[in-house]
């Protein structure tokens, strides 16, 4: 917790993720005006739904887990970035992962999605590029090296992405963590060749 609050940005975050849900939950209109809604951005252009909707969580679960992510990444990231260098990351990921699922599904006009997860994608990536044999648990069970997370992650959500009848938005996944790598390296570009160090210093 003393963590959370040295980390201004993620505590911001996390308290307007879980601020805008709760009136999303008891407001069914607020929620509806502010997803991503391919129908209405392409015909009115509210393209405001692409960070919106990433403020926005259905139910009490898909908060939760989201913010459990923003919890345990987020400090990290800004103590590495800054705090407004994580803020740029952290949007940039969510307006890459708004617009890949846009592009996605764009012939869908009755497509809609919302969560943080697109930002956490990014989030995630970019903790995987400043500690690439850090050991993380994937699906909270199977441990393995960050950097094979993060490629494991990218692959699994592609895959996911082209498949029919999808409940969850693997595209948002795919696009935020696309976005969030990119964007970690513009703000602190010295990030690779930290991270080409630690793979020679672990294999060299």
């Amino acid at each position: 917790m003393d963590s959370l609050f040295a980390s201004p940005v993620t505590l911001g975050l996390l308290v307007m993720n879980v601020i805008a849900s709760l009136i999303a939950f008891r407001r069914e209109a607020f929620m509806q005006q502010n997803i991503l809604w391919v129908g209405p951005m392409r015909e009115r252009g509210e393209w405001y739904r692409g960070i919106s909707s990433g403020f926005l969580h259905v139910n009490g679960p898909h908060l939760l887990l989201n913010m459990y992510g923003l919890w345990l990444f987020g400090p990290i990231c800004e103590y590495v970035l800054g705090g407004v260098g994580f803020a740029i990351v952290y949007f940039a990921s969510l307006v890459g992962g708004s617009a890949w699922a846009y592009v996605h599904n764009q012939n869908s006009p009755d497509y809609r999605a919302a969560g943080a997860s697109g930002a956490l994608s990014g989030m995630v990536l970019a903790f995987c590029l400043f500690e690439p044999f850090a050991i993380l648990l994937a699906f909270f069970v199977i441990p393995m090296w960050g950097i094979v997370f993060g490629v494991l992650y990218v692959a699994i959500s592609y895959a996911f992405s082209m498949r029919e009848n999808r409940i969850i938005g693997h595209e948002a996944h795919l696009g935020g963590a696309v976005a969030g790598v990119i964007a970690t390296l513009l703000v602190r570009p010295e990030t690779f060749s930290e991270f080409v160090a630690q793979a020679a210093a672990r294999f060299g």
